[in-house]
């Protein structure tokens, strides 16, 4: 490639709009949840737990999903544990493996801030496309993610 058109490349205005929208809609909603006492962190840990089978995951599949390193989920676990938000059980069928299990006040803290966090997300993200330019973009996103980290994909939808 030319060196002289290498900065020009549309790929690099592709990847760069999407951090830029990231890092905005981020910033946007980042009130939200530290208005609630959470890091965003914290709530995209606690709304993967609600909508979770049982209300809870393995340790592993909340790493995944969070994409934290076993000893950081093990950090947010413990942080969110003692704000009362989940609690540890034990797998009956792997002594090695363990749940994080959301309970009633980290399912009330989650209803209580989904409100406005929805709001937020309306406003600064789905609320802007038109629905087929929003199926588009979720669609597009998946192929993305499911390539690009595929276990989020066998974890997640």
């Amino acid at each position: 490639m030319d060196p002289k058109h290498l900065f020009d490349d549309p790929r690099l205005t592709a990847i760069g709009l999407l951090f830029e929208a990231h890092d905005g809609v981020i910033a946007r909603l980042g009130p939200t949840w530290k208005a609630n006492g959470l890091s965003g962190l914290d709530l995209n840990a606690l709304m993967r737990l609600t909508r979770s089978p049982g209300r809870k995951l393995r340790m592993t599949d909340l790493a995944t999903q969070t994409n934290l390193s076993t000893s950081g989920v093990t950090r947010l676990v413990d942080r969110l544990e003692r704000n009362g938000f989940v609690r540890r059980e034990a797998d009956p069928g792997d002594r090695r493996s363990s749940y994080t299990v959301l309970t009633a006040a980290g399912a009330t803290r989650v209803a209580r801030v989904l409100p406005a966090y929805l709001d937020g997300v309306d406003r600064w993200f789905t609320g802007l496309l038109a629905p087929e330019q929003l199926d588009a973009l979720t669609s597009a996103l998946r192929i993305v993610r499911d390539t690009a980290n595929p276990e989020a994909a066998h974890t997640t939808e």
